[in-house]
């Protein structure tokens, strides 16, 4: 029963049925099939993604060797890939601002020659570490000024210090090739937590992921990187300074390639100028395997440390099954193409999910809508 307003009698209750009701069982059905698309949505995220591989080159590894999953396995194939992981950590928020860097691998080179060359002067570790990563960061802050003050193309600058780095590293050795050093420090790349399987690298890249998630997703640091990769003109007029930003990157990217180049000499115990030969690949595949656009403006830090274990377990059972070091780089390569494919194939099925969804809605909502509008001071139930 409704009210007339103006007169206070009862009328017969001529109002429609609640949308709800209208509906029915369809309405019920319709909720149940956007519960089922809003599912499909969310799983379409490249964490979820990633987890998946993983998940199935764990089980396929296991297929191929009762040892796969044990613990030396594990820190075998952990150590294997820290190097790239750690510049994979550097160079992420490179390519989130729009730019790359292709030095990294020589960096690791030079670095590693330089730590060699003064060791064999009597220059010790203590000193000849900072040393190190001095020479890291005047790389990387060579990088970033012809890139920020000359405006050239990141690719063309780093491709160049690709080779110059590499030549340089070969002006401080040579064929000499350094072998001799400490056990304290061979321990530090090769040997394990005590009383577990995990390598003290490990630990120091999750220190560094820890810190880079942090200032990439929790400060203003980030948010500029974001900006400057969504948009470098309008991050300019918001006041971000886009070339100091820029630099400060690339001046991190460097230093941390010479952490990567000392880490890589303790575990191998050997200094060369070949150290480092050919991680460009792989560390470019980690950064665009995690999510991040190689156009620039996105990408997450969490992402790329599940890609790190999705490479190093795809190694390890490619080793497994006897795979070749020349098919693995192969194997990585293809896992390049596919990272770059599958984030555009997530995000246009987010897109058709929630096309889908909104169409239901939209349906629902005409079929509910009331076959009259109510009369002046009806009352609407």
């Amino acid at each position: 029963m409704t009210q007339d307003l103006r007169t206070g009698s009862p009328q017969p209750d001529s109002s429609p049925a609640p949308i709800e009701a209208s509906t029915g069982a369809a309405g019920r059905s319709g909720s149940v099939m956007n519960r089922v698309l809003g599912s499909l949505s969310a799983a379409a995220r490249l964490e979820v993604f990633l987890i998946i591989i993983l998940a199935f080159l764990v089980w396929w590894g296991a297929q191929l060797s009762p040892f796969f999953l044990t613990g030396s396995n594990f820190g075998f194939s952990i150590q294997a890939v820290m190097e790239i992981s750690i510049m994979a950590l550097a160079m992420t928020p490179i390519i989130i601002t729009g730019e790359i860097d292709l030095s990294v691998e020589s960096m690791v080179g030079l670095s590693s020659c330089v730590l060699g060359w003064l060791w064999m002067e009597g220059v010790p570790l203590q000193l000849g570490i900072p040393i190190v990563l001095l020479v890291g960061l005047l790389g990387g802050l060579f990088n970033g000024f012809v890139v920020t003050r000359w405006a050239l193309p990141s690719l063309v600058v780093t491709l160049g210090t690709l080779a110059l780095f590499r030549g340089l590293a070969h002006v401080v050795l040579g064929s000499t090739v350094v072998t001799n050093f400490p056990a304290e420090f061979r321990d530090f790349g090769f040997s394990y937590v005590p009383g577990t399987n995990i390598p003290w690298t490990l630990l120091a890249f999750l220190i560094l992921a820890a810190v880079c998630c942090a200032v990439i997703h929790l400060t203003w640091i980030g948010r500029q990187v974001f900006a400057v990769g969504k948009n470098k003109d309008a991050a300019r007029y918001s006041g971000v300074r886009v070339g100091t930003l820029k630099l400060a990157l690339f001046a991190v990217s460097g230093l941390v390639a010479a952490f990567a180049g000392v880490i890589l000499t303790s575990r191998t115990s050997t200094a060369n100028p070949d150290n480092g030969l050919n991680m460009t690949l792989a560390v470019v595949t980690i950064a665009v395997l995690g999510g991040v656009d190689i156009n620039g403006g996105k990408g997450t830090i969490p992402g790329v440390i599940l890609a790190v274990f999705i490479l190093a377990t795809l190694k390890s059972a490619l080793t497994q099954a006897g795979i070749s070091t020349d098919y693995q780089n192969v194997a990585v390569g293809l896992l390049l193409i596919v990272s770059v494919i599958t984030p555009l194939l997530a995000r246009q099925f987010r897109i058709l999910a929630d096309r889908i969804r909104l169409g239901r809605w939209r349906h629902r909502l005409r079929r509910g809508r009331p076959a009259r509008d109510p009369a002046a001071g009806e009352v609407v139930r």
